[in-house]
């Protein structure tokens, strides 16, 4: 009976999540789906992660804790593990809502020629408030992915894919930090894989102030927009680009205005005691740097 249900391999990267993780490793194991296997790869966390971790260990396939060189080489590490028939990974802030894996499964199953699928998600606050949710294109397309920084897009805790796409596009590109799930589908999509999706809402992810894509919001919009171009979507991420530019444009104008009112310039002094912190935190080496090998928190 197990056996004819595809097997689903998820890998959940991790490196100092430990407020986290435990829910995000509940929501796998509480599933109830009959054939999967689970792995984690943490990345050497000093926090309460491996405690964690062992406390569920006899239900993984595989875990290691040991420095890494960020989340995309976690993921292809845990991948070399996976033998399942579909792949997917799970970040440690993010958690499966009930049955989603089921509705991978029966999606997978009712259309054998797609290699990737796709579910509704949502991103919610530390106090439990929705603030973004996200039903994913009816049809995805390598023009829907082009768009992605401009509703194009849709949640990586709720897709999956099969182990051929993976054979045939993998492993993850390490040399990108953030938007390594738009450069894998663009990749797929390039290789003529199909994507099926769904409105059922399958997953739900954490914002709060350590989450890479909260923390690093506007590298984000850059590495994203990098990548497009690399696929040839350069017209896409350049309109949207220059959208960016045009607002940063007004806010400076604005400011600058602000900055030369007569008053604000009296008490220009007390200012720079809030200001010269985040000129600090702007001038600081990016995390992934050459010069910053060993902090992760961007890659996280």
């Amino acid at each position: 009976m197990v056996n004819s249900y595809p097997k689903i391999s998820i890998v959940t990267p991790s490196y100092n999540q430990g407020a986290y993780l435990e829910k995000t490793i509940l929501s796998v194991l509480n599933q109830e789906y009959p054939n999967i296997e689970y792995i984690v790869i943490d990345g050497g966390s000093t926090d309460n992660s491996l405690d964690t971790i062992k406390k569920y260990e006899k239900h993984l396939k595989y875990w290691v804790s040991e420095p890494d060189r960020g989340q995309s080489n976690a993921i292809n590490k845990g991948f070399s593990h996976a033998t399942g028939d579909l792949l997917t990974w799970l970040s440690s802030d993010d958690y499966y809502m009930p049955g989603a894996l089921w509705t991978f499964a029966t999606m997978a199953m009712a259309h054998p020629e797609t290699s990737a699928f796709v579910g509704a998600g949502r991103i919610i606050d530390e106090t439990g408030n929705i603030i973004y949710y996200k039903e994913p294109p009816q049809h995805i397309t390598i023009e829907t992915l082009y768009r992605w920084l401009n509703g194009g897009d849709f949640m990586q805790p709720s897709s999956i894919f099969r182990r051929t796409a993976w054979e045939r596009v993998g492993p993850l590109d390490e040399t990108v930090h953030i938007a390594l799930d738009v450069d894998l589908w663009l990749r797929m999509a390039k290789a003529g894989c199909r994507f099926v999706s769904s409105d059922s809402l399958l997953s739900t992810a954490l914002s709060h102030k350590n989450a890479k894509t909260t923390a690093f919001k506007y590298l984000s919009v850059i590495d994203c927009a990098i990548v497009v171009m690399r696929h040839g979507g350069e017209k896409a991420a350049r309109s949207y680009l220059e959208d960016v530019a045009a607002r940063l444009t007004y806010s400076e104008q604005n400011l600058n205005k602000i900055l030369n009112n007569p008053v604000i310039r009296l008490v220009r002094p007390a200012i720079k005691l809030f200001v010269k912190p985040a000129l600090r935190w702007r001038d600081a080496t990016p995390p992934w740097s050459n010069q910053n090998k060993t902090d992760r928190k961007i890659q996280q």
